[in-house]
């Protein structure tokens, strides 16, 4: 079996981080594993190494994206996740939204704009969230808070970028597991649930299971569980949700959803897998022998 980590992305520590524990689990669940950084030369690399299956625990843009899984599916390979269109889409935020939308999700307001639109005036009344339309683990985003100044982007945003209402409330969030979702997460944190907050030890605290109303946590099991079908997607999805507890159950909106979770030791699914009696080993082996090509 081989592990891809690492690759070209803004999500490459991550992605390390991930494949690193990944491999080390399915070592001890009986695997032969061989972890592979992913590099303009992976395909020769499969070929000459000709896995059994391959473990995709790449994160961001070209990993996640549909391009690794276009590649694997050219060599024949069976891989985890997701994928090429459910890939695809997923990592294209506002794609995902129309795809929720005719779902009958509830999402946030949001529009594409232009670097250029952002930074000379709102295009949107505060408070609002500037992200990269197409990347993951909160890489570049921007809160803009009622009566701040346009923000000043940074080089990593692309040249269109995703503006969204911001909503108040609790963070929530679901892993779903072939058929099934597994429990909802609620994310506490001092301030933004930023990059460092996701993946510094401390940087966040879980409370799994999150303790919510009846309702509301039906309502973001089967709310995730629709958004992955919809998707397309397979094996392991992680859908976030915020929630306004003063709007009830209308003041529940769907953020995006994750084709590859973060499997490091502050990501979430792992801890979703534990509620229905997982070990992180047992749960790295479900997902490879889930792994399929011709999707």
């Amino acid at each position: 079996m081989a592990v891809l980590k690492g690759g070209p992305s803004a999500e490459r520590e991550v992605s390390l981080s991930s494949g690193r524990e990944c491999a080390a689990a399915l070592r001890d669940e009986g695997y032969e594993v061989t972890e592979l950084d992913a590099g303009a030369d992976l395909a020769q690399r499969l070929v000459a190494l000709s896995p059994d299956v391959v473990f995709n625990a790449l994160h961001g843009r070209w990993g996640e994206d549909g391009c690794v899984q276009g590649l694997l599916e050219w060599l024949r390979l069976p891989y985890t996740h997701s994928g090429v269109l459910a890939s695809a889409l997923a990592m294209d935020k506002i794609r995902t939204k129309q795809v929720y939308e005719t779902a009958g999700l509830p999402v946030a307001e949001s529009l594409l704009a232009s670097r250029a639109e952002v930074a000379a005036g709102h295009v949107m009344a505060p408070p609002y969230v500037v992200k990269p339309y197409n990347e993951g683990s909160s890489v570049g985003i921007i809160l803009v808070e009622a009566g701040g100044a346009p923000p000043v982007l940074g080089a990593e945003m692309p040249d269109l970028v995703m503006v969204e209402a911001f909503v108040p409330g609790r963070e929530l969030t679901v892993t779903v597991m072939g058929d099934r979702a597994l429990g909802v997460t609620e994310i506490l944190t001092e301030g933004w649930y930023d990059y460092d907050a996701k993946y510094t030890p401390g940087g966040s605290r879980h409370i799994c299971p999150a303790e919510l109303p009846e309702a509301i946590e039906a309502a973001c099991l089967d709310f995730a569980l629709r958004a992955h079908r919809a998707l397309g997607c397979r094996g392991v999805s992680r859908t976030d949700f915020r929630w306004d507890a003063a709007k009830g159950p209308a003041g529940l909106v769907l953020l995006e959803t994750n084709t590859q979770p973060g499997m490091t030791p502050t990501s979430l699914s792992p801890e979703h897998a534990g509620l229905i009696g997982l070990s992180f080993g047992a749960f790295c082996a479900w997902m490879v022998e889930d792994a399929s090509c011709d999707r």
